[in-house]
């Protein structure tokens, strides 16, 4: 379908996952006139509990693709562990967005680094992991401490593991899968952040401001929105992510999460094209969210500039503990809660997050975030 003035209100689109992701991706395309057809194994998902239509199927099962491409207009996803065969077929179908080929390259840590790398973004050192051999030369080269990664499917730090003397390599070996792996020398870092980048098929891009992300357990607690770095780190890393995103040639959404180092230098860590955990800020404290401007990007929609009106922290709610705390959260003034509708609350379960905005120049300082957030 010809894109070039956009899709008209009344047309689908098809989104490959069920998660949160997408489904704050359908709720943001229902806003704009638009269906949404959600392809997912799994049933009663969070996306298909707002989506006009669902197909319940796995990821390999061909007629299904088939049938869910002939009743959609353009086809995205919200998460990077889609069999590569899969994407292909449905791109001979119809227009996907972003593409297989960027989706390839976020798929493999080495794919990624070698890409990053050759266009001028900087990443941690690194070197091919696939036979414990490779691995004692890896250590040799970059040194200890180190970590060690699968090249596909590891999130919220899955997938990998701290070696800080040699007798860990052996066993770190061992356990992750599948191979190849990548070392990648260690970083000793200043903080996280993040950039997300939209793109249009014209070329047109909205970036929205850096923010810095903290961790808990390896899953992203806290995003504060806009990173209270200074100004020259902050348009660095916007450069970066509009770099990437331009020679990607991306249509569609970008987040580039980026070390800060202790002398100021950014590295990046990864890339997701998709929307990101890290963007739900957006959803309040930006006349578009992130979503809104995925939804633009795919249906060839003019892109809004990526503005703010309002500073804003952003806190997950994960598993049961968090959950317990929901009836406190909604009776809390201040607090803008949204609730994945999952069922089931499990340990490291993101179950939904909260934001909470504050006058653009007034995000507060570490306590001052704390005591915001406070809703017991």
């Amino acid at each position: 379908m010809n894109l070039s003035h956009g899709l008209a209100p009344g047309s689908t689109i098809g989104i490959i996952g069920g998660g949160q992701l997408g489904r704050m991706s359908a709720m943001a395309a229902a806003r704009l006139g638009y269906l949404v057809h959600i392809f997912t194994p799994e049933a009663d998902s969070p996306a298909s509990q707002v989506a006009a239509q669902t197909t319940v199927a796995n990821y390999t099962d061909q007629a299904a693709l088939k049938s869910f491409a002939a009743a959609v207009d353009v086809v995205t996803f919200e998460f990077e562990n889609i069999p590569a065969p899969s994407l292909k077929l449905l791109s001979s179908l119809r227009p996907v967005h972003p593409s297989a080929d960027i989706l390839a390259i976020s798929q493999d840590r080495l794919a990624e680094k070698a890409f990053l790398n050759g266009i001028g973004a900087p990443t941690a050192p690194y070197a091919a992991v696939e036979s414990e051999a490779d691995l004692a030369a890896a250590i040799t080269q970059l040194g200890l401490p180190a970590v060690l990664k699968t090249t596909r499917l590891g999130y919220d730090g899955k997938g990998q593991a701290m070696l800080r003397t040699e007798a860990d390599a052996a066993t770190a070996f061992a356990a992750l899968a599948p191979k190849p792996l990548v070392l990648e020398g260690f970083i000793d870092f200043a903080c996280e952040i993040s950039v997300i980048i939209a793109r249009s098929a014209d070329g047109s891009i909205a970036s929205f401001d850096p923010v810095e992300n903290r961790h808990k357990h390896h899953i992203l607690d806290l995003t504060l929105a806009p990173a209270p770095l200074p100004p020259a780190i902050l348009a660095e890393a916007t450069r970066l992510g509009r770099l990437i995103a331009e020679r990607l040639h991306l249509i569609g959404l970008l987040a580039v999460e980026m070390f800060v180092t202790s002398t100021g230098t950014l590295l990046v860590n990864e890339i997701a094209p998709r929307p990101h955990n890290s963007g739900h800020w957006t959803m309040d404290a930006c006349p578009a969210s992130q979503f809104e401007m995925h939804i633009r990007a795919v249906a060839g929609l003019p892109l809004p500039p990526a503005s703010r009106h309002s500073d804003a922290v952003m806190k997950n709610l994960i598993g049961p503990d968090d959950m317990a705390d929901w009836p406190a959260i909604l009776a809390t003034p201040g607090l803008i809660p949204h609730h994945y509708g999952k069922t089931v609350a499990r340990p490291g379960r993101k179950m939904g997050h909260l934001n909470r905005l504050f006058p653009k120049g007034g995000l507060p300082g570490a306590f001052g975030i704390i005591d915001a957030l406070k809703y017991k």
